[in-house]
């Protein structure tokens, strides 16, 4: 089994049931709002065209985040979602910038930050054979927990018997290479605010095509800096030879007399 979450928009009503949930279960502060995803807000609602949005991390079957990390400190477990170890966080923040859906947020205003996003409950609740505190408090089942492959059926059964309700799309099915968190909507994605510019393979496998260039890069770079090292220490060992030549005895007597000649 990999466990995911399907989020209908057609059902949410903006509740903030599954925020709150979050909060409490992770003891975050519930004074900032729950409109956007931050440092303090792993699951938020937000309001655009009209409907209701949850947002959180999309848990991808491929992290780019993890693969990205240069100390293992997000980490994709068997049970599937991809959880932070903070000990083992440098702050180099590559994770904020290699994640395509832009889920993870830093701690800017702690003086000892760390990088936070949803962790589906792994610790307090998964580990333990439960649901994610967000679905379990859900009213209307606008967001559900399951098995991905039986959430997939069950959001393409809907876009079938409902093709004037849904768009014909179940959002994190192949983006990014697939994630654990799926969408299922009434209006286009764009619309929505989602990235539909995410390409479909996974991502990790783009750092690596990068990365697999890097010691042909390192070689040629190698290379140059050593052929500049060897025209610099030949142009030096030109000048000083030049110098030393200038002030050889011979140079110097040849000096005098031609100067004693011309006197």
């Amino acid at each position: 089994m990999t466990p995911a979450i399907l989020t209908d928009l057609t059902k949410c009503i903006g509740c903030l049931a599954c925020a709150s949930a979050c909060k409490e279960i992770n003891g975050l502060p519930v004074d900032d709002g729950a409109g956007e995803l931050s440092a303090t807000t792993w699951a938020a609602v937000e309001t655009r065209a009209g409907v209701h949005i949850r947002r959180q991390c999309m848990h991808c079957l491929d992290p780019a985040c993890v693969s990205v990390c240069p100390v293992g400190a997000l980490q994709k477990t068997e049970e599937g979602p991809v959880i932070y170890d903070a000990a083992r966080c440098i702050g180099c923040r590559y994770c904020m910038i290699g994640c395509p859906f832009g889920m993870p947020k830093y701690e800017w205003d702690n003086p000892l930050p760390k990088v936070q996003k949803c962790i589906m409950c792994y610790q307090k609740r998964l580990s333990e054979g439960k649901e994610p505190a967000c679905t379990a408090a859900c009213p209307t089942g606008a967001t559900i927990f399951g098995d991905r492959d039986e959430l997939i059926h069950e959001a393409q059964h809907r876009i079938d018997d409902h093709p004037d309700r849904y768009v014909d799309h179940v959002y994190g099915l192949e983006e990014a290479g697939g994630t654990s968190v799926l969408y299922l909507a009434g209006q286009p994605f764009e619309t929505l605010g989602f990235n539909t510019g995410i390409q479909g393979d996974p991502y990790p496998a783009l750092t690596w095509a990068i990365l697999n260039k890097v010691p042909n890069v390192v070689t040629l770079g190698g290379v140059l800096m050593c052929g500049f090292w060897w025209l610099t220490n030949r142009k030096n060992e030109i000048t000083r030879i030049e110098v030393e030549a200038s002030h050889s005895p011979e140079t110097e007597s040849d000096t005098t007399q031609n100067g004693g000649g011309e006197s």
